[in-house]
């Protein structure tokens, strides 16, 4: 376990360097572009992999970093480059982090290397959760996965939406309902081979921001796996779903699930591309600020200008230290006891949202044009108080951890 600490090492150092130059030199220059096209950015995500920062073994290391800082170095700075093609290439992350949550060790080993490829074939991976009725709101979820016994396969059928890479990836993650009388807990995750029968991509959504990245509906008909498609097995989904059942029979409650297991690992991760994102849009601000000249003096000499940079940078600053803390709880094992993951997602998403606004006031006309990079900034950091669990529904987390309540 390593002890939190604010200075990196010359590792730590050396990765982010070399992320922040792939960022500056590849991505940044095909941002707009591939934000006007609204398609899947294969072209970048397969130099990514040439250069070996879209792999298996580079996200595994970042991961396995002690301090738990690996993965929001890497996130910040790819999505200081751009939010929509660095969502393309860290994307398949959350399918990886859900069999990794809930997977068994073989299944870790037989599936997350297969959601990434390699340099001469690149994948990608899909995690399918949300639904048109639940969103927020999990337990509502529909799509039902039944246990067919005489051929050892689960048959799943419903529909997903908002998936991320849905129906163009290789490997998709589904969380369903095994037990409906169990609400939340009644729910298990699947893992859909490449090419299996009865899944098919639905709408594409035209979004707002993040326009690089692929979202879709997937839609599954009589979606035939193998058992051991089951995250984690049928032998501990047994006992998970007996306890569930025992403590409802006895009026306990029924929080918790596949699906939040996966959203509770990944916030964290979440907050520090919103952090990226600010950051990038207060760059540009405080350069414009600098070098614009109104009424015979840079605009960074009026308070009203300079305030707005002091109060950007601090945020920003402060949205990386709950990121960074949190991670590294996670990294050592420490429990959230004060929902610290949704409070870095929380404040993070929240400040890049409003660094971005700020950016944009501070260009002016400037800024509100596609020739300067914050309007897009702008669009992409809207999503962040959305996805992954709303702000109200993160404020909600942080409240009832507070309290004791149950978070269903």
């Amino acid at each position: 376990m390593g002890e939190f600490a604010l200075e990196l090492n010359d590792d730590q150092k050396t990765v982010r360097d070399w992320i922040h130059g792939f960022a500056a030199d590849v991505m940044r220059p095909a941002a707009a572009e591939w934000d006007e096209r609204e398609e899947f950015p294969w072209p970048v995500v397969r130099e990514a992999a040439r250069i070996g920062l879209y792999s298996l073994d580079f996200y595994a290391q970042q991961f396995l970093d002690p301090t738990g800082l690996g993965v929001p170095l890497t996130l910040e700075e790819l999505f200081w480059g751009d939010a929509g093609l660095g969502l393309a290439i860290a994307g398949t992350g959350l399918a990886a982090i859900s069999v990794f949550t809930n997977g068994t060790d073989e299944q870790i080993g037989t599936w997350v290397p297969q959601m990434y490829g390699d340099a001469n074939d690149v994948k990608i991976a899909a995690f399918c959760s949300s639904e048109p009725d639940a969103g927020s709101d999990v337990a509502a979820m529909r799509t039902r996965a039944v246990y067919d016994g005489a051929k050892d396969e689960w048959v799943l059928n419903g529909v997903k939406t908002w998936a991320t890479n849905g129906g163009i990836a290789d490997v998709h993650v589904v969380v369903a309902v095994v037990d409906p009388a169990l609400g939340a807990r009644g729910h298990a995750s699947f893992v859909v081979p490449p090419g299996t029968p009865g899944l098919a991509q639905g709408q594409k959504f035209k979004k707002h921001g993040i326009r690089a990245s692929h979202t879709a509906e997937v839609v599954l008909r009589d979606v035939r796996v193998p058992g051991h498609c089951l995250l984690g097995g049928k032998e501990k989904l047994d006992e998970r779903l007996a306890r569930a059942r025992e403590r409802a029979a006895g009026g306990g409650e029924r929080g918790g699930n596949a699906a939040m297991a996966t959203f509770e690992a990944s916030r964290p991760a979440v907050g520090a591309q919103a952090v990226g994102i600010a950051r990038a849009a207060y760059e540009v601000a405080l350069d414009y600020a600098r070098t614009r000249v109104q009424f015979g003096r840079p605009i960074i000499d009026n308070q009203g200008v300079a305030f707005q940079l002091a109060d950007m940078r601090t945020r920003i600053d402060a949205a990386r230290l709950l990121v960074w803390r949190a991670s590294w709880m996670a990294s050592a094992g420490r429990p959230f006891t004060a929902a610290e993951g949704s409070m870095s997602k929380l404040f993070a998403g929240e400040t890049a949202k409003k660094v971005t606004a700020q950016a944009m006031q501070i260009l002016g006309g400037n800024g509100y044009t596609r020739e300067y990079p914050v309007e897009r900034m702008h669009r992409d950091a809207a999503i962040y108080t959305i996805f992954e669990g709303t702000s109200e529904i993160q404020r909600l987390v942080i409240a009832r951890t507070l309290s004791g309540m149950p978070i269903r």
